[in-house]
């Protein structure tokens, strides 16, 4: 339930802030005086901002991921364990056709590990020191075969093109509902009043609710697939046998919530709050690959 409420109160906090900006530079206005058929300023502005904080955010997520998480790039092994988690990293990379990736250890108790990069040939790929202990040699290449598989799959891109796409038209039509509902109690429908603003603000709230569930239902097909990948790249039942370990781990996910969603694993509880999950439950997963064909 804590990370629901810090993803509303983030959506919150960003939409509010795009609100402020078309506040301020008159764009609401702009748009508001050339009319429903004029709205291609209003619909350009929205896709800037929209598809520009996502990329901004895809470009700097490798840097973000280092500093939040505390990961330690491994420039060179320092001893047999690096060496091993190099060579399955390479040759992961290798049968995936991608370049080799970054390889970074961050302190984390729970076993849990991310991928995340711009492209598929400058990617990272970071595993927590829980995992390192928690999981045997098998169950590590499982995870980084799942992780590789994101990376080959472009699944950071493809994100990040549907979240600029979503909040291109939470942006645009916030404002296309927002001064027909200002119109109809009673405001001047030029889109330029506080309450015209206080409309906007509201339903860029909903539309942004319901932008993150079609994330995060994207986000769970996208799991099967990397399991179907690291299954493949590693071995089926080492695939099971690492998301059965993952089943015995008790709390919360210690990654920002901002890379929560490339981890391997999300916690969250089932019922409602299936709708907000990153991840399938793991019973789901471990099923999916069982009735996968030999």
């Amino acid at each position: 339930m804590r990370r629901i409420l810090l993803f509303v109160a983030t959506n919150i906090a960003v939409l509010a802030l795009l609100t402020v900006i078309c506040y301020v530079f008159g764009v609401d206005r702009l748009a508001a005086v050339q009319g429903i058929g004029g709205l291609g300023p209003l619909l350009a502005f929205a896709a800037v901002f929209g598809f520009g904080g996502a990329f901004i955010s895809l470009a700097m997520s490798k840097s973000i991921a280092k500093w939040t998480t505390g990961a330690q790039v491994i420039a060179q092994p320092r001893d047999a364990d690096e060496r091993w988690l190099f060579d399955i990293v390479r040759h992961h990379a290798e049968q995936a056709g991608i370049g080799m990736p970054e390889i970074a250890i961050y302190d984390g108790p729970e076993m849990n590990a991310f991928a995340t990069g711009a492209s598929r040939n400058h990617a990272l790929v970071a595993v927590s020191t829980g995992l390192l202990r928690g999981m045997n040699r098998d169950e590590v290449d499982a995870v980084l075969g799942h992780e590789i598989t994101h990376v080959a799959n472009g699944d950071m891109v493809t994100m990040t093109l549907l979240q600029g796409v979503l909040n291109t038209f939470v942006i645009f039509l916030a404002r296309v509902v927002g001064r027909v509902v200002d119109g109809a109690i009673g405001g001047n429908n030029r889109g330029g009043g506080l309450g015209y603003f206080a409309i906007v603000m509201i339903l860029q709230l909903v539309f942004g609710i319901i932008a993150s569930l079609i994330v995060m239902a994207f986000s769970r097909a996208r799991e099967f697939r990397a399991d179907a990948g690291g299954a493949k790249l590693a071995g089926r039942e080492r695939m099971i046998a690492a998301l059965q370990r993952l089943q015995v781990q008790h709390g919360e996910s210690t990654l920002p919530k901002a890379m929560a969603a490339f981890g391997i694993s999300d916690k969250t509880a089932g019922g409602l709050q299936r709708l907000w999950m990153s991840h399938p439950p793991l019973e789901e997963r471990i099923a999916r690959l069982r009735s996968m064909p030999v």
